[in-house]
């Protein structure tokens, strides 16, 4: 008698519980499977290529374990055709404690070091028992030379779901990529361990295989609140952002833009990402200097917020003001961006058909200067177009990527849609002593 008391009484308790659970709110009910499916292991994940010095002679590469794993290893060896025959050196990583708003875990970091330029390694990741896979990544070339990249809007919202596709459409289509660009806005929620794991899962191994290379966007900072000043404090990227990504640390004009303001050179291009969520005027002088040591032909500068923005009621006016000037000054290349979860790019267009277009949006392209400014999106969350035909190519309800090759004096610019059908496409190619020629490629097709 006494035991099937004890039964119902089991059987009461687990529809009770079932029934606190369902009765959770819809955020908090989805804790309970993410808890589980994003647990870390002894068994690394989240491995990403970055870099934080020159791609031609160093790679730091980071990963995540759980809280057991105490020392992370790395070993490299320049990748040859007999596996068994790799005889690599051991590297130690810094391991950093994380607690995150479902789990505490390990991340591991390394840094690899005078290597040699536009050569094959192989490595691996683990703790000297639970090893990863060997991955490849190569090294840039000490000079210019051809190369490609990928470029991606906002991914956002359901990531591992409508993200992921368009992540590997592109990969697809440049598997040589020397590396991807990401424009900000990577995940939704700065603090969400899931939406970072989901993340990670779309490009899956691809991260450890090509480099990333972030700029951080709205969704990736977060404000605290003073409770004395009853007001809201300067805002921080996310916690997430350091520990999992390692981006240059240079003499930027704040601590807290490090590693979200930085530049690289690649084979003949400097890159720039600035930091559009703070301290916008903080960073002038820096983007000066760094525009007038450039010693490439080409600049691609990317940052979250666009200077033209297409949608919604959004213009960034001072990031306009402050920024756009020393574009003109140096002649910039190629400005990418986010945010406004739509497509648009610049160039030449009819002055009489412009229509509605916001004070200051009638020289979005100027050829007397020839820069070119693009916004992408390439997750689900999708806007429409206010601000009139201020720009020559516009997608709406169209999730995309776009590849971007360089080669010598030509820039060869294509956005895909997420099934890989051709959307856009120009070439930029560099005169002596003027402004870029700009070559309307796809609408002459």
């Amino acid at each position: 008698m006494k035991a099937r008391f004890t039964n119902y009484f089991i059987i009461i308790s687990a529809v009770l519980w079932s029934t606190t659970l369902s009765s959770e709110p819809s955020w908090k009910a989805k804790e309970y499977p993410a808890t589980a499916a994003h647990a870390p292991t002894p068994l690394p994940d989240r491995v990403v290529l970055t870099w934080d010095g020159n791609p031609a002679t160093s790679q730091a590469v980071t990963w995540r374990t759980d809280v057991t794993v105490m020392e992370g290893k790395a070993q490299l060896a320049v990748a040859n055709a007999n596996g068994r025959a790799l005889q690599p050196d051991t590297f130690i990583a810094t391991t950093t404690h994380f607690e995150s708003d479902i789990n505490a875990a390990h991340y591991h970091s390394v840094t690899f070091k005078g290597l040699q330029p536009e050569t094959l390694y192989a490595y691996r990741v683990g703790d000297g028992v639970n090893w990863t896979e060997y991955y490849h990544f190569k090294t840039a070339s000490s000079v210019a030379k051809p190369f490609s990249f990928i470029y991606f809007g906002d991914a956002q919202n359901d990531i591992r779901t409508h993200w992921s596709r368009v992540f590997r459409e592109a990969f697809r289509d440049a598997p040589r990529a020397a590396f991807t660009l990401h424009a900000g806005d990577l995940i939704d929620e700065d603090a969400w361990d899931a939406e970072w794991g989901q993340w990670h899962q779309g490009p899956d191994w691809v991260n450890g295989t090509i480099p990333v290379v972030a700029t951080p966007g709205n969704h990736e900072y977060f404000q605290t609140f003073d409770r004395t000043q009853k007001s809201r404090v300067r805002k921080q990227v996310s916690t997430h952002w350091r520990p999992q990504f390692a981006f240059p640390i240079q003499d930027v004009p704040d601590a807290s833009l490090q590693e979200t303001v930085y530049y690289l050179d690649y084979q003949g291009v400097r890159f720039i990402s600035l930091d559009s969520n703070t301290a916008q005027a903080a960073q002038v002088p820096w983007l000066r200097e760094v525009l007038e040591n450039n010693p490439h032909p080409w600049t691609i500068v990317t940052f979250h917020h666009p200077v033209f923005s297409p949608a919604s009621d959004r213009d960034n006016t001072e990031l306009r003001e402050l920024w756009k000037p020393l574009f003109d000054e140096f002649q910039v290349d190629l400005v990418l961006s986010g945010h406004d979860h739509i497509y648009a790019r610049t160039g030449e267009v009819d002055q009489a058909k412009v229509f509605n277009v916001p004070s200051g949006y009638q020289q979005a392209y100027d050829p007397n200067i020839g820069t070119v400014y693009v916004v992408s999106v390439s997750g689900p969350k999708l806007y429409k177009v206010t601000k009139g035909k201020y720009a020559k190519r516009f997608a709406e309800n169209t999730q995309l990527y776009q590849i971007i090759n360089i080669e010598g004096n030509q820039l060869r610019f294509r956005a895909f849609t997420a099934t890989g059908n051709l959307y856009d496409e120009f070439l930029l190619q560099k005169q002596p002593e003027q402004p870029n020629l700009l070559i309307e490629t796809f609408l002459q097709q």
